[in-house]
């Protein structure tokens, strides 16, 4: 497709898309025009590649959403305070979900010497922050890939212990429970990987469609349904 033709078939897809759900279901639209009330909160990367919707399986209205290049938490961000606050504090989600992910064009300029240039430089110190942190560790890894994604996974973990210093996000694990996870987006397989960090310190690692078993959250799609477990663990089913 030319790139001049690409707005163009956006606007097509939309009327297509939309027609379709409206059809499927016609309540759907006015449904979701009366309000949101999701229960997840995706801090996620600006990558084009990683759309939380979709690839969660879920529908409009299931997930409110703040992404930036190379999901950066910086507790002097005020776009990702106000979005965070928003959501725990007046949307009242009952999952905090930081996602990091495969091929990170950010992870692999921080690993790097040269400057991206102009904001991008300033943007991206605290990832350089996390290299020099694990400078040690980082080069004791030889395959360039692996690297990018090890320090991608720092820079989940430096964003989790961020999000938990969040004062409103503290009280909202005190007074109802939520759940703040720190996760990874493989783009080669589709897949994604509860890291275990965060409220639900459980065992990293990709979890498979299991049966749902003991105390669990369930946010439900139109065509799967996302789980997520008190013992950390979490599993995507089809319906």
């Amino acid at each position: 497709m030319a790139a001049e033709d690409a707005f163009t078939y956006a606007l097509s897809s939309n009327q297509a898309w939309a027609g379709y759900k409206g059809h499927q279901n016609p309540d759907f639209f006015p449904k979701l025009a009366s309000g949101q009330s999701p229960a997840i909160l995706w801090l996620g990367c600006s990558d084009s590649r990683c759309p939380e919707t979709t690839i969660l399986g879920l529908q409009p209205g299931d997930v409110f959403v703040h992404r930036n290049i190379a999901n950066i938490i910086s507790p002097t961000d005020i776009n990702t305070a106000a979005v965070i606050e928003y959501a725990v504090v007046h949307l009242k989600v009952k999952h905090v979900v930081l996602c990091g992910h495969s091929s990170c064009g950010g992870a692999a300029a921080a690993l790097g010497d040269n400057r991206v240039g102009g904001v991008l430089d300033i943007w991206l110190m605290p990832l350089k922050a996390v290299r020099n942190a694990h400078k040690e560790e980082l080069e004791s890894i030889t395959d360039d890939k692996k690297r990018a994604v090890r320090i991608a996974e720092l820079n989940v973990e430096a964003g989790i212990n961020v999000l938990m210093a969040n004062a409103s996000i503290q009280d909202a694990i005190a007074e109802r429970g939520l759940q703040v996870h720190g996760t990874f987006f493989d783009i080669g397989t589709g897949r994604i990987r509860d890291l275990g960090i965060g409220t639900g310190k459980g065992k990293g690692g990709h979890h498979g469609l299991s049966g749902v078993n003991g105390d669990s959250d369930i946010v439900r799609g139109k065509h799967a349904m996302l789980v997520f477990r008190t013992d950390g663990e979490s599993s995507m089913q089809a319906l």
